[in-house]
């Protein structure tokens, strides 16, 4: 995947493959939008629903984990994301940027790496934020259910 005369001027998850990525570049995918922190469903017939209900670990401003090191300590159920088994994971929202490179798509204009604001997720109102709550302060998840995420 890499330009036939070496071009480094193209950016790298132009370049790369995921499974060719450092983990610097890995991690810098993420756009921080959190919608993967956030609760999800499956009835009886295997369909997926979301929930505004974030996972306790996500900061509902920054829509980041407070505990990124540890949370798969802290929150046993906390999926890992690899190269390897990004095809796995069918909940992952159109917007993701793994999801995007994995189907061969490019980054959105918002994404924070290729617009260079942290902010451009959040202003785009791609985020989570101020649309989820934490799901410390949820009593029924079946409740939540929302559509806006996928």
């Amino acid at each position: 995947m890499a330009e036939p005369d070496g071009n480094t001027d193209v950016p790298f998850w132009k370049r790369k493959t995921l499974a060719e990525m450092n983990r610097d570049e890995w991690e810098s995918l993420c756009d921080g939008c959190g919608k993967c922190c956030l609760n999800k469903l499956i009835n009886d017939d295997d369909e997926l629903f979301f929930t505004d209900a974030a996972c306790r670990l996500l900061d509902l401003h920054s829509c980041r984990c407070t505990d990124y090191a540890n949370r798969l300590r802290e929150v046993p159920d906390c999926q890992v994301l690899t190269a390897e088994n990004i095809h796995e994971f069918k909940w992952m929202t159109s917007t993701c940027a793994y999801r995007l490179l994995a189907e061969g798509k490019d980054l959105y204009d918002w994404h924070p790496l290729v617009s260079g604001d942290s902010e451009s997720v959040h202003k785009a109102g791609i985020s989570v934020r101020g649309r989820a709550c934490s799901e410390e302060d949820v009593l029924d998840l079946d409740d939540r259910i929302v559509e806006w995420p996928a």
